[in-house]
């Protein structure tokens, strides 16, 4: 059995009182990250940016902190799984951002992209990651 390491981020959203979970666990070389929402780790109760991409940003923001965190990069992701609250509509406008994030063919990672009846907070958009050192 591998050894597992948690990684709760103090810089980064913290879960709803509802919901208990590490940010990350680390197993077997490879960190899991739990999905992002869209959420301002400065103030959680904020509502939450209007349109997909900017969505699709502060999540990337929010990933990219528990990585800093937890010694990974995002150029060394192996799987991205999407959930979109709306598929139809913000397919296109989460692409445009998450290209900005995974310029280069060597760094794109494998990915599902799925339409969800809802997400919590009713935000359009959550990512979760799987990244290996490099």
């Amino acid at each position: 059995m591998p050894t597992l390491r948690r990684h709760f981020v103090t810089t980064a959203a913290p879960p709803p009182e509802t919901a208990r979970y590490a940010h990350a666990v680390e197993a077997g070389g490879l960190l899991h990250v739990t999905g992002q929402l869209p959420i301002d780790p400065e103030d959680p109760q904020a509502p939450l940016p209007a349109t997909i991409e900017a969505q699709t940003e502060r999540v990337f923001q929010n990933l990219q902190r528990i990585l800093n965190a937890a010694g990974y990069r995002l150029g060394d992701t192996v799987f991205a799984r999407v959930y979109l609250a709306n598929f139809a509509r913000d397919y296109a406008g989460l692409n445009a951002v998450y290209h900005q994030h995974f310029r280069e063919d060597r760094h794109l990672p494998a990915r599902t992209t799925v339409g969800v009846a809802a997400l919590g907070r009713d935000a359009l958009v959550e990512i979760d990651l799987v990244v290996a050192k490099a």
